[in-house]
Formats: structure tokens, sequence, C-alpha cells
């Protein structure tokens, strides 16, 4: 299931172009208490908080889930 996941976001990268250089790829690490975070795309660092994916009123396009932080 995992692999069908990375394959489908692999896709969607290829297929998306544009916004694949709107998007920066995390690398996957281990937090303090030994727990493992996958790798994830997030929107590129900027000084801007209203045009995250997770701001209200956008979206991620890798995850399909709506904003819902209001600054």
């Amino acid at each position: 299931m995992r692999y069908l996941l990375v394959f489908t976001v692999f896709l969607l990268t290829l297929l998306i172009g544009s916004k694949a250089a709107e998007a920066a790829r995390t690398r996957g690490y281990i937090k303090n208490n030994g727990t493992y975070v996958q790798p994830y795309f997030r929107s590129t660092p900027n000084n801007y908080k209203w045009d995250n994916y997770s701001s209200q009123g956008n979206y991620n396009p890798y995850t399909g889930r709506k904003g819902y932080k209001r600054w």
C-alpha cells in the first residue's frame, strides 16, 4: 500500500510539472521519541503564511486536503 502511495505521488509530480516547482520535498527523519516521519511534500518556504498548503483557502495538491489554519 505504501508503494502505491509513493508511486501515485511520483506520477502526480511528473504530470503536474509546474506545481512540482512550487513544492519542497522533505527527507524522512526520526523524532526525539524514536518515531520515524515519512518523507513528504510541503509548500516552498518563504516569508508569507497565507500561501502555505495548510492555510485556509488553499489545498495540498498531493493529498487533496483543504487548508485549515486562519492567519
